[in-house]
Parts: structure tokens; sequence; C-alpha cells
């Protein structure tokens, strides 16, 4: 975030799913670690701690996580926009503190991030950058596209594209409720990133 706001902090509870130590694994945890270790991503880190308590499932995860990571054709600033539009939707903070970075890296402008961190609607995008906002923010409020949204996406993304968009915040939307229930921190020293938002009002 913004020099001014990364010195605020949030409260956080403390972690429900830690990193286990080898001597806690049992033989398919020991090899799902080693097997994500020797990939690209390195190391067991943020989602991927919890997700080892299940260690077939994080095999699984990873493969579609690989793939966005590494494979997918689109832009990577496109692609971490998508990644920051799920993290703010869920409020996940290790999930914003890992992608806002990344964002920023692949020359998505800090005034979006920013807007989108604080729950507004960014001005200033680009063309691919409204198109993907829409998409993904209807999607994800509405739980659907409507036609002329969908059909935006489709003209500037083919097909292929909108498919890897969705998948993109789906995919960070499964590993948000991960680290939600999971209460994944943010490496030891790093202040929340995100603001809480304003609550909205109910219905009466």
């Amino acid at each position: 975030m913004t020099s001014d706001r990364s010195k605020v902090t949030y409260a956080i509870a403390p972690e429900r799913m830690p990193m286990m130590s080898e001597d806690q694994m049992t033989a398919a945890q020991k090899k799902a670690a080693a097997d994500i270790t020797a990939g690209p991503r390195g190391e067991v880190k943020g989602p991927f701690v919890a997700l080892l308590r299940s260690p077939e499932f994080m095999n699984r995860v990873q493969k579609v996580g690989e793939y966005i990571r590494f494979v997918c054709p689109l832009d990577k600033r496109i692609n971490e926009f998508a990644a920051i539009i799920a993290a703010r939707h869920w409020g996940q903070q290790f999930e914003w503190w890992a992608h806002y970075r990344q964002a920023l890296e692949h020359g998505l402008d800090r005034k979006i991030a920013d807007a989108v961190a604080e729950g507004r609607r960014p001005d200033g995008m680009a063309e691919d950058e409204t198109i993907v906002y829409d998409l993904l923010t209807e999607v994800l409020v509405t739980k659907g596209a409507s036609d002329t949204t969908y059909a935006r996406a489709v003209k500037k993304f083919g097909e292929e594209g909108v498919i890897d968009l969705v998948g993109i915040a789906g995919y960070y939307a499964l590993l948000a409720m991960v680290m939600n229930v999971a209460r994944t921190g943010v490496p030891e020293g790093s202040p929340l990133p995100l603001p809480p938002l304003p609550l909205r009002a109910q219905p009466v």
C-alpha cells in the first residue's frame, strides 16, 4: 500500500493452522511439501501451509496455481489485477500482501490498486483494466455476468481469456477462504495491508 497506510496496523487473531514441523507430518504431507518446494514456488508458504493438512487436495490446487502464475497467457498486469480484485472481495490480508506488490511490479498503476484496496471503483483505468474490473466485480457481487459485460470481455480477451480471468478470481477466492478460516498471517513484522471496509447498511 502507499507509505502512509503501511504504518497502520489492524488486529488479527492467532493462526489456526501454522506450519507443521517435519516430525508432525504424515508421509503424504512430507511428499506434498517436497513436491511444492521442488517446483517454481520453492517453498511451502501462504495458503499451502493450511492446505498441507489435506495433501492430495493441495497437490491438485497447486497445479491450478502453477498454470495461473507461470503458464497463463494473459498479461501479468491483468493477471495480478484479477488477483487483487479477488483478494479485496474476500478481505484476505496475505493474498493482498503478496499480489499488490506483484501487480505494481507488472505495471498496474498504484492509484488503481489503492482504490481497489479502499473499496472504490478506480479512476483512470486502461480499457483492458476496466473490462476486467467490471467483469470480475460483477461476477463476485452478483454471481454472474450480464450479456453486455460478457460481450465486452469476450471481444477483448476471447472466450479462453474470459475463462482464465474467471478462473483466476475463483482460484484466489478459494485460497482466500482457506486462509481466512486458517487465519493465515502475513510475514512476521509486516503490517496488515488491507484496511477494513465500511459496513454496508442492512435492509430493514
